[in-house]
C-alpha cells in the first residue's frame, strides 16, 4: 500500500484542494496532518478556513514537527504543508539550513517508512526572483532541496498551475 504523492505549485494554485480531493477518493477517512504553527490572528484565520472546508470523515492531526510520533499505517494521510513543517524547524534550529534540511529528511524518512499512503503538499517558492533577504534565500534554498528529496523519494509527483494538475512524475 505504501505510496507517496508529492503535490507542489505556488500560492493558490490549487494544491490544498487536489489533495484533499485525491485523499478522499482514495479513502473515506483520511488523515489530515496540519503542520502550520499559528503566528498570527490572519494566519489562524485561515487555518480556521481549511478546517471548515473539511468534514466528518476526516482524522485531523495538528503536528508542529514530529509528524512521524503518529501512527498511520494502513490510512490515506495528507500532510500540509512542507513549506510551513521546514520553516518550524528552521526557525527552531535558528536558520540552520543543513541542520534543517537533515532534520526534515530523518523525519519524512521515519514518517514514510510506515505502510501508508502519504500525500505531501508543498510550495514551489524558488520560481520567483532571487531575495535581498538573506534569511529568505536560506529558506528558498532549504525549501527547494526539501522538496527535490521528497520528489526523488515520490512515486508521483504533480504540479498545480492555475487549477490544474499537471502530472511531472
Amino acid at each position: 500500500m505504501k505510496r507517496i504523492v508529492l503535490i507542489t505549485g505556488g500560492a493558490r494554485s490549487g494544491k490544498s484542494s487536489y489533495a484533499e480531493k485525491m485523499a478522499l477518493s482514495l479513502s473515506p477517512t483520511p488523515v489530515y496532518m496540519a503542520t502550520a504553527h499559528i503566528w498570527d490572528e490572519e494566519f489562524r484565520q485561515r487555518v480556521i478556513r481549511h478546517q471548515q472546508r473539511r468534514g466528518p470523515e476526516w482524522t485531523n492531526i495538528e503536528e508542529e514537527k514530529y509528524l512521524s510520533r503518529h501512527q498511520v499505517d494502513g490510512r490515506v494521510v495528507l500532510i500540509d504543508c512542507v513549506t510551513l513543517w521546514c520553516t518550524n524547524f528552521f526557525f527552531a534550529l535558528n536558520s540552520d539550513v543543513d541542520a534543517s534540511l537533515q532534520a526534515v529528511r530523518e523525519e519524512f524518512d521515519r514518517l514514510t517508512r510506515q505502510d501508508a499512503t502519504f500525500l505531501f503538499v508543498t510550495n514551489e517558492i524558488g520560481c520567483g526572483g532571487t531575495s535581498e533577504n538573506e534569511i529568505q534565500r536560506k529558506f528558498t534554498d532549504l525549501q527547494g532541496w526539501v522538496n527535490q528529496y521528497i520528489a526523488s523519494k515520490a512515486d508521483e509527483v504533480m504540479l498545480m498551475v492555475s487549477g490544474i494538475p499537471v502530472k511531472i512524475k
